[in-house]
């Protein structure tokens, strides 16, 4: 088991999977959703041999790693390697793929064509593929090509199956996706010329801390990566592309996009802006932090007013993502770990928005919130676990998202005062959104159905779906440590890439200790 390559194994099982749901015959296409299923569990059972194999004590930045010449004429290799974080990414994805595959197990109907519904769970799994790839890539141009290939099946799982707005949600995400990935393209080849060469030219060891050129090269470079990991993660003001297509998605497509190919975007900031130009980073983080808070708060302010359940969830994510990037840039130990927890915590918190969301919408056909009200009377269990959800979600102390949201409001604290004391403002926002939605949603008088049409409360399958999310809430809540256990190693790694340690703590008076 030592010598298995295991992130390359984690790519091509799902792959092999989609080919094998593809070639189905049509009298056999009822086997698509099993197989899907068992593929997706099978590279969870991969990712957590992984985990057991990664040494949280080795002084290596990176483990696991796989290395092949692939053009060496332009330093490119085919090289994998995972460091803490991003171990923990992917056993989040590989963790929430098969959660969004029970999810979505009706989400064509039972009379679907056949070939859609094959379609519908290979192209699944083919962003599993691509998820796994992105984030164990050691190479920065192979970390391009997962970054941009994420992009088709993520604009056919919009577009061919979603909701009535769905092509104009599809077109909106790939511009918005094409355009920050031109200008990645435009970073990368300047990343190369300007970074030490040779076969292995892209390796991220041969770039961390050894990009030249002048500082303002340096820092038109930060500026073309940031762009394209704020367009992705995504920050205000390039965020307008998510409401969109979180909207118009199926709910699992929603759960992907959001709670894991969001997050690309921040771990690129963390490995890319930090790692490779310490100096244009922080000539940046005033302007960044500055971004970080309103996001903070203009996310809130955008779900306080959203009259549609699934864009309001696509807009605390705005608010959660500025979060993260807050503590991102705050360059502290504790903040920088506190966004590493933040970016797991907000994958699960969202998922079970999105997932009860999409519940409650099969139910009743509308996402609108002003055409609901009461449920919690007629479907108890779905209303107190879009409760309990909703709770982690606004970082209710016990729930899992209130230790990173902590985290990085202290470690924030410990440079920038200011902005971690506007940004608490949004922890106020957080409870006003999640309890507000909560109020008409589900309190209020028993709503009137017609006889024989009421709504039934969440059936077997659906609570298999919850009732993992609702695990990892008060797992990470009471016990984040085997987390942070991962994550902080590579965290005080990048920041010693920065050149940057954590302020001295002072007494009342202002003296150093």
């Amino acid at each position: 088991m030592s010598g298995l390559p295991l992130l390359t194994l984690m790519m091509v099982v799902p792959l092999v999977g989609a080919a094998v749901i593809w070639l189905l015959p049509s009298a056999s296409s009822r086997l698509a959703k099993p197989i899907a299923l068992g593929v997706s569990l099978l590279t969870l059972l991969l990712a957590l041999v992984a985990w057991g194999r990664f040494d949280t004590g080795s002084g290596d930045h990176y483990q696991l790693t796989e290395t092949h010449s692939w053009i060496p004429q332009f330093g490119v290799s085919y090289a994998l390697g995972v460091d803490g974080i991003a171990l923990s990414l992917i056993i989040m994805a590989a963790i929430l793929t098969p959660i969004c595959l029970l999810a979505a197990w009706n989400d064509l109907g039972d009379d679907a064509d056949p070939a859609r519904e094959k379609t519908y769970f290979a192209l699944m799994l083919i962003l599993l593929t691509f998820m796994v790839g992105v984030f164990a890539a050691r190479d920065v141009f192979l970390f391009y090509v997962f970054f941009e290939a994420m992009l088709i099946p993520v604009y056919f799982l919009i577009g061919l199956f979603g909701g009535p707005r769905r092509q104009y949600a599809a077109v909106k995400f790939i511009l918005f996706s094409l355009v920050g990935g031109l200008i990645m393209l435009v970073a990368v080849i300047g990343l190369y010329f300007q970074g030490p060469g040779g076969e292995q030219g892209f390796l991220y060891e041969a770039l961390e801390g050894a990009v030249g050129g002048s500082t303002a090269t340096q820092r038109w470079l930060f500026i073309g990566f940031f762009i394209a990991f704020a367009i992705k993660a995504p920050m205000w003001p390039v965020h307008t592309w998510l409401p969109d297509a979180a909207a118009e998605s199926r709910p699992a497509t929603a759960v992907l996009l959001v709670g894991v190919l969001d997050k690309v975007g921040t771990f690129g900031m963390l490995r890319f802006c930090l790692g490779f130009f310490p100096e244009a980073a922080k000539w940046a983080t005033p302007a960044v932090i500055t971004l970080a808070v309103i996001s903070v708060i203009y996310g809130a302010l955008l779900a306080i007013g959203s009259r549609d359940i699934m864009r309001l969830i696509a807009f605390t994510s705005i608010s959660h993502f500025g979060f993260i990037v807050l503590g991102i840039f705050a360059m502290t130990t504790t903040a920088g770990g506190g966004s590493a927890l933040y970016m797991i915590n907000h994958g699960f918190s969202t998922a079970g928005l999105f997932l009860l969301a999409g519940f409650l919408i099969s139910r009743h056909g509308s996402q609108r919130i002003a055409d609901y009200g009461g449920w919690q009377r007629v479907t108890p269990v779905l209303a107190g676990t879009f409760f309990i959800a909703g709770l982690s979600s606004l970082a209710l102390p016990g729930l899992s998202s209130y230790v990173s949201e902590f985290l990085v409001l202290t470690g924030t604290f410990q440079r920038y005062k200011v902005a971690a004391a506007i940004a608490t403002i949004g922890i106020v926002l957080a409870a006003l959104y999640i309890l507000l939605t909560y109020q008409r949603v589900f309190t209020g008088p028993r709503p009137k159905f017609v006889e024989g049409a009421e709504p039934r409360d969440l059936g077997l399958r659906e609570k298999l779906v919850v009732a993992p999310i609702i695990a990892s809430f008060l797992l990470l809540g009471f016990y984040p440590k085997p987390v942070l256990d991962l994550v902080n190693p590579a965290v005080k790694q990048t920041l010693q890439l920065v050149g940057v340690t954590d302020p001295t703590p002072t007494h009342a008076t202002g003296s150093a200790q």
